[in-house]
């Protein structure tokens, strides 16, 4: 990487951007005793040299008895074995044989995406009976939002702006997938997501920094819980590092040209949180910076992860990223692939292959030290360690396969409250919802209509998950028998249906109300679903503009895993709400905020554009030197779109409720704050409404001039809060230095005394605002 770095103070195409599961427990006595009897002689003699409570010391004998193979072997992960994958042509296609005589011989580490106990078990036996070592295989899987009970997907849930729902959320999908034998999760992904084209940017949290770096934290401590020695915990693995999200034209593996202060700014900080609340795997990202693959980069493996951060993990790499250094035209061959990125930093090599294939000729060679291997080594032993993996292998792989156990109904009930809470009203006209439950004949249109497995979104990889309860569905259950809901698809996804628009335009004009379900498949969102329009499918705008036609009011449910560009009849209609994917209980949730069971709460966790062609859009902008004017938008010579204004249609931020909610007024605790104090913030705000409403409060700052121009608004904290009607609630918020910081000149972070402003407000694009100054004393 060319850029400077200072060294001081997704995988997956096929299943797989993997992750670790660590769990650290301390073994029962008949636990511990059972895996003696199944311990290699080997490994009996070294537990019985070293006190079990001596860890380390434990796992540097073992070190000192290994090969340089079975060394390369503990940094070696795969896929499970025959599944080949024709997408992904560089995946190396491995069968069932040879995958049993790897294990034997102390060729992996692990496996990931094994779907079933059965074969874990076996593998798991043959590894601590069979192999030299006995060293216990890991099982890892992309467990993204959820394993068997299907969550929200990610940016959906951050539209909750509950970090601790997600923390909920991730536990419960590490107490399902420990119980099928997977102790290793690829996830959080917290990318930071600023072009709606990129497809991934449903498994992030969206744009901002600091909402990102809150769900970071709370996604890891889910994942892991609060002691990593539990049996239900899994290592939380923090993707992909670096700027992956940053990929030019939001087309994905795309490179990412961006600055040093950038990259420090916006894309670092969600991993150091997810980092200081206790991950101990990272996955490297495909794409390059400034030129480097992130893969083979040490000055971000290795300056920032272990000089800076003091990261005392280990590296995964994505989905065959080191052997993708040749296609990116790094490395001349894949000898010099595999040294390039276990040099840089990247401990653990998947599916590749490579790292098992030349480290040992590269250590012959003296070209990698054999302290580089050893330390990569006892970075993974640790982690197994801390997993209790070597004193109760067999832990989580001798219960009943998830296909045969009975569905968590505290997990069912967390999935319906998830998705509610997920759910954002971006516009509600003349208070259309929340319909009656009786006397309103409705009319659900649209390729969503029914149940169907697009509402589930990506990453549903694993057997045993319930169909999610379809839109339909959740109306009648919310109805009952006598419900009045005449269901008429209308349209294909993306294509039209012989007489589907007829039937749609009949079905409304004998309705009183249409729900107009509509939005993306699973597969239009995800990984390698780049999309170069982020507007709905031309079927489905033909099908909105003939059913708006009628004159019947329009209610839009929007199933999407972006922020999308809305027009014509879909922008128009008289309410929208944003449904995301929602996971298995879409159906009930959509129905409880439909029918006002349910006060919308959801914000935005992204910028709806007014159109494609402002992407990459994101409310944290730079000012310019030529502003458009808010007064004069229209003014020539400054930036703007001779099209179209710079604002989002819908900001960042934004949602709405049943109950209106005024922002009466900000006090300061003072106009001056001193560098070394601090500065507290009050805001009253008032639900006009007749019913409870939920508001999310947002404080954003920015400062006027700086020695680095500065964003014109950051967010720097949130409240959510219930609000009885009528009632007024007071928000108290509180500034320090480090809330004022950012990263200067010479790529340190800096606080500079200065003027500022300061918002309180329910979105990025609205609110009170105040002035104070930030003094040396």
């Amino acid at each position: 990487m060319h850029v400077r770095l200072p060294r001081h103070p997704a995988r997956h195409l096929a299943p797989a951007c993997a992750l670790l599961s660590l769990a650290l427990f301390l073994p029962s006595a008949s636990a511990a005793a059972d895996a003696a009897t199944v311990a290699t002689p080997e490994l009996q003699q070294l537990k019985q040299q070293q006190p079990p409570q001596d860890a380390d010391a434990r796992i540097e004998a073992l070190i000192s008895r290994m090969t340089v193979q079975e060394k390369a072997g503990q940094l070696s992960l795969y896929g499970p074995a025959d599944i080949d994958t024709p997408n992904n042509p560089q995946a190396g296609w491995r069968n069932a044989q040879q995958e049993t005589a790897d294990v034997r011989a102390g060729r992996l580490t692990g496996l990931f995406n094994n779907a079933g106990l059965e074969g874990k078990r076996r593998l798991q036996q043959i590894a601590i009976k069979e192999s030299r070592l006995g060293i216990p295989l890991i099982f890892g899987a992309d467990v993204i939002h959820g394993f068997r009970t299907m969550f929200p997907m990610p940016l959906a849930e951050a539209s909750s702006w509950e970090p601790a729902l997600a923390e909920r959320t991730a536990r419960a999908a590490a107490v399902e997938a420990t119980a099928d034998g997977f102790r290793w999760t690829f996830a959080p992904m917290v990318d930071i997501a600023r072009d709606a084209r990129w497809g991934r940017g449903l498994e992030g949290v969206g744009e901002d920094v600091f909402l990102a770096k809150q769900f970071a934290a709370a996604r890891v401590r889910g994942f892991q819980g609060t002691d990593l020695s539990r049996p239900d915990s899994m290592l939380a693995t923090p993707k992909h590092f670096a700027a992956y999200g940053a990929a030019e034209g939001g087309l994905d593996y795309n490179v990412s040209d961006i600055s040093e202060r950038t990259l420090r700014e916006v894309y670092l900080p969600p991993f150091r949180a997810a980092l200081d609340a206790g991950a101990l795997s990272v996955m490297s990202a495909f794409n390059e910076i400034s030129g480097v693959p992130s893969t083979a980069n040490p000055a971000l493996l290795t300056g920032v992860l272990r000089d800076e951060w003091k990261f005392r993990g280990f590296v995964v790499s994505d989905y065959t990223a080191d052997e993708e250094l040749v296609e990116h035209g790094y490395a001349a061959n894949p000898r010099e692939a595999a040294k390039q990125a276990f040099m840089a930093g990247t401990d653990v090599s998947m599916q590749s292959g490579l790292y098992m294939r030349y480290l040992p000729d590269l250590v012959a060679s003296g070209e990698v030290p054999m302290s580089r291997l050893d330390e990569a080594v006892r970075r993974v032993l640790r982690v197994k360690q801390k997993l209790g993996l070597f004193d109760d292998p067999m832990r989580g792989l001798d219960g009943l396969p998830a296909a045969q156990r009975a569905e968590n109904p505290e997990f069912i009930s967390l999935a319906r409250e998830s998705a509610r809470r997920s759910i954002v009203m971006l516009k509600n006209e003349r208070m259309l919802l929340p319909l009656p439950k009786a006397g309103t004949k409705i009319a659900l249109i649209g390729p969503f209509a029914e149940g169907t497995i697009d509402l589930m979104g990506a990453w549903s990889l694993f057997p045993g998950q319930s169909a999610p309860v379809g839109i339909d569905q959740g109306l009648r259950n919310a109805l009952g028998p006598n419900s009045s809901v005449n269901v008429v698809r209308g349209s294909g996804i993306e294509s039209a249906l012989p007489g589907g628009i007829e039937a749609a335009v009949a079905a409304a004009r004998d309705a009183d109300v249409v729900l107009l379900a509509i939005g993306e498949s699973q597969k239009m969102s995800g990984e390698a679903r780049s999309r170069s329009d982020i507007g709905l499918p031309q079927a489905q705008q033909d099908l909105a503009e003939a059913v708006a036609a009628t004159g019947k009011p329009v209610v839009v449910l929007l199933s999407n895993g972006r922020a999308m560009a809305l027009k014509g009849a879909v922008r128009n209609a008289r309410a929208i709400l944003v449904t995301w994917f929602l996971g298995v209980q879409t159906g009930n949730a959509i129905a409880d905020v439909v029918f006002g069971d349910f006060n919308p709460s959801g914000r935005l966790p992204v910028s709806f554009p007014q159109t494609a062609g402002q992407v990459p859009y994101y409310y944290g902008h730079k000012r310019t030197g030529r502003p458009s004017p808010e007064s004069a938008p229209d003014t020539a010579f400054k930036t703007r779109y001779v099209d179209a204004t710079n604002e989002a249609l819908y900001p960042f931020g934004h949602g709405i409720g049943f109950s209106p909610v005024r922002y009466d007024s900000v006090e300061l605790s003072s106009e001056r704050m001193p560098l070394s104090g601090t500065l507290r913030v009050r805001a009253t705000v008032t639900n006009t409404g007749t019913r409870e409403a939920e508001e999310v409060v947002q404080l954003y700052i920015a400062e006027r001039a700086a020695s680095v121009t500065r964003p014109v608004r950051e967010l720097k904290g949130f409240r959510k809060l219930a609000i009885a009607p009528g009632a007024s609630e007071v928000v108290e918020f509180t500034l320090t230095a480090d809330d004022l910081s950012f990263i200067g000149r010479d790529m340190k972070p800096i606080v500079e005394p200065g003027e500022f402003d300061l918002w309180v407000a329910p979105s990025a694009a609205s609110g009170i605002r105040k002035r104070f100054v930030l003094t040396r004393e």
